[in-house]
C-alpha cells in the first residue's frame, strides 16, 4: 500500500511539474513566462538567460517572437512584433548604469546609423532613467504596425520610439555580430 501511495504521489507531482514548466521557465530565480501578451499577440518564450557583469548577475532577460527562430539576423531584420523582456535582479543596477549600458550597446549594434539614431537613443535612456530596484520589469515591444518599440517599465508605457531602424539597433544590442553578451546572446536564441 505505501508504495502505490508513493508512486501515486510521484505521478501527481511530475504531472503538477509539466502543467508548470508549460507555462514558465525559471533562469537564475526568476520566474520567465513561456507566452506574454503584446499587440493583442500572443508572443512566444524564444530563450532566455542572465546577463552578468563582474561575477554578478545583474538582470533576467528574455525574447519572445510571433515566429521562433535560431537565426539572428532573421530576427533583426524580422519586421513583425517581438519583445524583450529583461527583470532586474541586482541592487547594484541604476538608471545611471543601465543607460551606459544601453549607450555602450547601441554603439556596437548600430554602426554607421548611430547619429541618425543618436536623438532616439536619447530620447529611449529618459524612459530608463525613474529610480530602479531589484525585480523591476521592462518590455521592449516592437510594432510592427506603426514601426514603434513601446517601452513599459512594471506594466506601465513610459513611451514608444519610432521607427523600424531603431528596432533593428536596439534587438542588436543582444543579437547582432558584436552583442553585449555573446551567451547571453546562445540563450536568447535557445541554443
Amino acid at each position: 500500500m505505501k508504495k502505490i501511495t508513493l508512486l501515486l504521489t510521484l505521478f501527481l507531482s511530475i504531472q503538477f511539474s509539466t502543467v508548470s514548466a508549460q507555462t514558465q521557465l525559471e533562469v537564475n530565480g526568476v520566474t520567465v513566462p513561456r507566452k506574454i501578451e503584446f499587440q493583442n499577440k500572443s508572443l512566444q518564450l524564444n530563450g532566455a538567460g542572465g546577463r552578468s557583469k563582474m561575477w554578478l548577475e545583474v538582470y533576467v532577460q528574455a525574447l519572445y517572437l510571433s515566429q521562433l527562430s535560431q537565426d539572428p539576423e532573421f530576427i533583426i531584420d524580422s519586421d513583425t512584433e517581438m519583445a524583450i523582456r529583461i527583470e532586474i535582479t541586482s541592487s547594484m543596477v541604476s538608471s545611471n548604469k543601465l543607460t551606459k549600458a544601453m549607450n555602450a550597446g547601441f554603439e556596437k549594434s548600430a554602426g554607421s546609423n548611430l547619429q541618425e539614431l543618436r536623438p532616439r537613443i536619447e530620447e529611449f535612456k529618459t524612459f530608463l532613467s525613474d529610480a530602479i530596484t531589484e525585480k523591476d520589469v521592462f518590455i521592449l515591444g516592437y510594432n510592427p504596425l506603426d514601426q514603434t518599440t513601446n517601452v513599459y517599465k512594471n506594466n506601465v508605457l513610459k513611451g514608444k520610439i519610432p521607427g523600424f531602424d531603431f528596432k533593428k539597433a536596439l534587438f542588436g544590442i543582444w543579437l547582432s555580430n558584436k552583442p553585449v553578451d555573446e551567451t547571453l546572446k546562445k540563450h536568447l536564441l535557445g541554443i
